[in-house]
């Protein structure tokens, strides 16, 4: 039932975890199912559903995943709202055995950077789930790490994400280029090429993205 609705807003169910203690959950949450986007699927039925108002994404996914979690005796959980910001890519590593890329975003074996998590249910009983993949640490195969050099403003010289740097880069005059095309620094990435987001949907999760600083 879960899948099926998800489906028609072109997300999915990405993967489950039993959390620990450590993980983060909210109290009295045995089991998360956490829900996201692979490629650019969801991006008609946002543009379909979105609205005039703040934060159109945000609260386009809680309409969606709103009534959905109500109707499966679940609690909605969103990455967007804190702080305290929930640890979603943490419940991401050990629900689907992902690992993080030099530039942040976790790695997906097929679709590289090209994915995102929406939202999660949180179920107060213990549910049967699958066991999770074997982590890959696909980026540490990467020799070259284009991702890196891809750069225009140079954010991850020290080794470290310079925010300020990408902040200050994005409102001036050079950083044109990552606002109307995304951030190139992820379309640096060889992995999962082909599932890259639209010019337009790459561009308002840069926008999105400086706004929220």
């Amino acid at each position: 039932m879960i899948e099926e609705r998800l489906a028609k807003s072109g997300l999915r169910v990405r993967g489950c975890l039993h959390p620990s203690f450590d993980d983060g959950a909210p109290a009295g949450i045995a089991t998360l199912m956490l829900i996201g986007h692979l490629g650019g699927e969801f991006w008609p039925a946002f543009q379909s559903g979105r609205r005039d108002e703040a934060d159109p994404l945000d609260n386009w996914t809680r309409r969606v995943i709103g009534p959905l979690a109500q109707d499966a005796d679940a609690l909605a959980l969103y990455p967007f709202d804190g702080p305290p910001w929930l640890p979603f890519q943490r419940w991401a590593m050990k629900a689907e055995g992902l690992s993080p890329s030099p530039i942040g975003p976790l790695i997906h074996p097929q679709f590289g950077p090209w994915h995102g998590y929406r939202a999660a249910l949180g179920f107060a009983d213990r549910l049967p789930i699958p066991d999770p993949p074997r982590p890959v640490d696909i980026c540490a195969a990467c020799l070259d790490k284009p991702c890196l050099s891809a750069c225009p403003a140079n954010v991850f010289a020290s080794g470290r994400y310079d925010v300020s740097a990408c902040m200050g880069f994005l409102k001036g005059a050079a950083g044109a280029a990552c606002l109307q095309g995304g951030c190139q620094a992820r379309a640096g990435c060889k992995q999962g090429r082909r599932h890259a987001y639209s010019k337009e949907q790459a561009a308002f999760h840069t926008q999105a993205f400086l706004a929220f600083y």
